[in-house]
């Protein structure tokens, strides 16, 4: 069964989040999510294909071989709900092995309208697994989740791809608390965390020689521009990848190639860029096995096992509430 749940999603809170970031002194900024239209969603699956970038392979190696161990480890009855689901692609083989032991309703929260709409496409034909989709922001979507919990049912909250990594570490903290308070003691989390690995590898994984990532980067201006009746000249900007030793992270930014004045209609905003001055898109930070544990019981939860991949330093972390 295949639900729509509630659409969310506002030009005038695209428009009030663009003005925020970019009126920023000092760095402008802008938030990452909305690098996920349906062009960035198509884009980014495509980054995921590429050699250089090793961490969704990572993510789907773990989920493919230890699927069955991560189920049983979580308590029945469950419902599951997904932060930022994506397509789903990997979700699949969690949702499957659920489905040997009891029929699963499935939450994917995601604001990519597209991602969603695939996700659904992609599991529709798992027969014992109940799809109910909100295209909201993550919070709003496990309060909404939270809401319709069956009395004597757990959550099982995924939070895949690393996502957590965009967050700095307080902010990643907050978070993992502000879920924390929604839950239940006794329900769980299955979070999936890039771990440090060196410079050269991760700068080629986030500036690929084909040009995807920077396509997917600029996307966002492009979507600006389509959206809010901006007009970036996406020529006038280049992708640019930074490491950032002393937080641990790679960073994203869109560097204006000349002086520049950009206007941004439906935000009431006009943006003036200096020659070299850089926009920051995104930033991933990257963990230790143990900073995944430390960071779990800061947030309220225990971490109860955890599977590393072999090959892309890479962790899938089960957290239960306490």
């Amino acid at each position: 069964m295949i639900t729509q749940g509630i659409i969310e999603f506002s030009i005038a809170d695209f428009a009030h989040d663009i003005r925020a970031g970019l009126s920023k002194k000092g760095q402008k900024e802008l938030p990452s999510k909305y690098l996920y239209d349906d062009i960035g969603s198509a884009l980014f699956d495509a980054i995921c294909l590429l050699p250089e970038y090793g961490l969704t392979r990572a993510d789907e190696r773990i989920l493919r071989d230890h699927a069955q161990a991560i189920v049983d480890r979580v308590p029945s009855p469950v419902v599951v709900a997904e932060l930022g689901s994506g397509n789903a692609r990997k979700t699949r083989w969690l949702l499957e092995a659920f489905c040997r032991r009891q029929p699963t309703t499935y939450y994917p929260i995601e604001i990519s309208r597209s991602a969603l709409a695939t996700a659904k496409l992609r599991l529709q034909q798992i027969d014992c697994i109940s799809i109910v989709g909100f295209e909201k922001e993550y919070l709003d979507g496990l309060l909404a989740v939270a809401a319709r919990r069956p009395d004597g049912y757990r959550i099982l909250v995924l939070f895949l791809g690393s996502t957590i990594g965009n967050f700095d570490r307080p902010a990643a903290v907050r978070f993992l608390q502000e879920i924390r308070h929604i839950l239940k003691p006794g329900d769980v989390m299955l979070l999936s965390t890039d771990l440090e690995k060196s410079v050269s590898q991760l700068v080629q994984a986030y500036d690929d020689p084909l040009g995807v990532t920077a396509a997917f980067n600029l996307n966002l201006l492009a979507r600006i521009n389509r959206e809010l009746d901006a007009d970036f000249n996406l020529r006038h900007f280049e992708h640019m990848v930074r490491f950032d030793h002393a937080e641990r992270r790679i960073e994203m930014h869109l560097r204006s190639t000349r002086a520049q004045t950009v206007s941004i209609t439906k935000a009431g905003l006009s943006v003036h860029l200096r020659k070299g001055e850089t926009i920051w898109t995104e930033s991933s930070h990257k963990y230790t096995l143990k900073e995944v544990s430390a960071i779990a019981a800061q947030s309220g939860f225990k971490c109860d096992a955890q599977w590393a991949d072999s090959e892309w330093p890479f962790v899938e972390s089960l957290l239960i509430a306490e």
